[in-house]
């Protein structure tokens, strides 16, 4: 076989973004032509961009794709290019890999299994091609070769496996691109981050090498496409079982391109990042190309000191600093889109202090210890600070009801009410702050919260993204204390002394949050078992019996309180900010689990379980 060189490139695209998507993959093109690179394969449907949802379904933006790829096709001179896109064909979608060699269109070839779970509805808009299927397509005028088609570049054939083929088994396309001898397998993708997804990755491309006895290469998307799901822009090349080759993840260029020549010498191959930094890297560049493809300012955030805020605070002192690390000081602020002259020599603070704007508001409830947090924070990575007190506010929401009712409130007969106009009453004026600013409004609530309601709708739900949603509060917990370490952030040493409360009960009456609800630990353990492998609470209570050291009567409280307050509670999951898709599951209605707003409320399942 002839030592040619290959390439992947990996590309930051957005839906309708026309010039911008095809500039970058024209950009991917001439970098790989400048290495010299004889074949060079971009992820799934990079000219329009995986995240474009029901566009897929209309007649005119398939159709807008194709004139896309013709503008494509002459550029592709002296390079043999693999492009992904949608083609309508009468009233069925494909989703396709153009490939094109010398500026002439070879044909395109079609994916043959949707992903549908999780996150994915590629039944919703695509149609499976099947196996060994070819027809003529007409394009510009002329037919070309459409389906399940392999190609020949000096004496190299090659074939496609386009994302969740791969992910098939036995009935895959590799086997039958085995069968017919192909020395080489791209597998286009579009693969949302999740963390600890990579380690499950390379493990199919080194396995899928292996069986098929090839070069195996895997292109991923990059970036934060469209609002919720994050790509890491995963690029590798294994040989016969061997990686050869695999890039850093989460880049904030917006285009990158990896070379190799077919040979079994390994290159520099990337570590798997620990969970923690692979969580600070994705959320971060999340809030990047959020802040930049929104046409937003900056953010504004309602530090309160606690958790979850202040991790929001870090991770945008962090996308400021990585960005600066790797895209340099000007490029950075120039995709970013802030007006700023800089004056000292801590020019990351200076502009964290730009484009983040947090606020203390504080009530009779709050202890000087969240205060404190909340400043020595927000002073220690450069954020501008306000701190005000919402008390006056409260006291006129309380006296108007009371007035109207007849009765005073009291925190023996309206606790639950008088937690949430605090929370509520903090909305208002931060959501002013952020127009002021033409910012995001950045939401505080976390998934373990979310799981059991213990969020105050119009409160500390509010916001314009919600970063952390997708995150469990034991987890946040824990990373808060190797943030504090690993990040050189000292500023989290007071948020890392105080126990975690929503500080709505007057402060003698001593509230906490896993008082109030469960230790965050097992909420974990539950939602793992509930939510991600969606069993009953009758299975749940079998499992963690035999894994948690918990009296059994405890942990039947625990998993009937969970059951009742997830049932209850789906009302606010429907109507929560966008959030980020991070973990291997979420509890976000429209991209992972689906469940009635209105039902019995394992009513006869929790009776079952008291009898076990």
């Amino acid at each position: 076989m002839p030592s040619i060189k290959i390439a992947a490139a990996t590309l930051n695209q957005t839906p309708l973004d026309w010039k911008g998507n095809l500039d970058r993959i024209k950009k991917g093109i001439e970098k790989a032509k400048n290495e010299q690179v004889e074949i060079l394969c971009f992820p799934e449907l990079s000219i329009t961009g995986y995240g474009s949802e029901d566009l897929f379904l209309s007649y005119w933006y398939p159709r807008k794709a194709l004139t896309q790829l013709a503008q494509l096709i002459p550029y592709c001179t002296d390079i043999t290019v693999a492009v992904g896109l949608p083609v309508r064909i009468q009233d069925k979608v494909y989703n396709t890999v153009a490939i094109i060699e010398n500026a002439k269109l070879k044909g395109f070839v079609a994916k043959q299994f949707m992903a549908i779970d999780g996150v994915h509805y590629e039944f919703r808009w695509f149609t499976p091609w099947m196996a060994n299927e070819q027809i003529q397509l007409e394009f510009e005028g002329e037919k070309y070769p459409f389906g399940d088609l392999t190609f020949h570049h000096k004496g190299i054939h090659y074939g496609f496996e386009i994302c969740e083929d791969a992910w098939r088994g036995d009935i895959r396309p590799g086997y039958r691109l085995c069968d017919r001898k192909v020395d080489l397998i791209y597998n286009p993708s579009a693969s949302h981050f999740a963390m600890g997804k990579s380690t499950l990755r390379e493990e199919l491309v080194t396995q899928s090498s292996k069986t098929f006895d090839c070069y195996y290469c895997y292109v991923n998307l990059l970036g934060n496409e469209a609002g919720k799901m994050i790509f890491d822009g995963e690029i590798m090349l294994a040989k016969s079982g061997d990686l050869i080759a695999k890039n850093g993840l989460l880049s904030y260029q917006d285009v990158q391109v990896k070379s190799f020549f077919l040979s079994s010498e390994k290159q520099e191959i990337t570590p798997i990042l620990s969970k923690e930094e692979e969580f600070v890297q994705a959320a971060s560049l999340g809030l990047f190309d959020y802040l930049r493809k929104s046409r937003s300012k900056g953010f504004v955030l309602s530090l309160s000191g606690g958790a979850d805020s202040s991790t929001i605070a870090i991770l945008v002192s962090e996308m400021v600093k990585r960005g600066i690390k790797e895209l340099g000081l000007e490029s950075f602020i120039q995709k970013t889109g802030i007006s700023i002259s800089l004056k000292g020599d801590n020019p990351e603070k200076e502009i964290v202090g730009e484009i983040l704007t947090t606020a203390y508001q504080g009530t009779s409830n709050s202890s000087n210890e969240t205060f404190q947090s909340a400043e020595k924070l927000a002073e220690s990575i450069g954020a501008k600070f306000y701190n005000w007190t919402i008390d006056e506010e409260i006291n006129s929401y309380t006296r108007k009801i009371e007035k109207a009712i007849g009765r005073k409130l009291t925190w023996e007969t309206d606790d639950i009410t008088l937690q949430n106009i605090q929370a509520r009453t903090r909305s208002p004026i931060i959501w002013m702050l952020a127009n002021i600013n033409n910012a995001l409004l950045l939401s505080t609530s976390n998934r373990s919260e979310g799981d059991v309601g213990y969020t105050t709708m119009d409160g500390d739900t509010s916001g314009s993204i919600s970063p952390i949603a997708a995150v469990d509060k034991f987890f946040i917990l824990n990373w808060l204390t190797w943030a504090e370490k690993n990040l050189d952030q000292p500023g989290l040493k007071w948020v890392n002394a105080l126990q975690p409360s929503a500080e709505l009960r007057p402060l003698e009456r001593s509230q906490t949050d896993e008082k109030d609800l469960m230790p965050y630990s097992v909420i974990v353990e539950i939602e793992k078992l509930a939510i991600k492998d969606r069993r009953s609470p009758q299975d749940v209570y079998l499992i963690l019996n035999d894994e948690l050291d918990l009296d059994p009567t405890v942990l039947k409280g625990y998993i009937k309180k969970f059951f009742q307050l997830w049932s209850r509670n789906q009302w606010k999951r429907e109507r929560f900010a966008p959030s980020f898709h991070l973990d291997e599951f979420s509890v976000d209605p429209k991209t992972w689990y689906r469940f009635p707003i209105l039902s019995g409320g394992y009513k006869e399942e929790l009776e079952q379980l008291e009898q076990l």
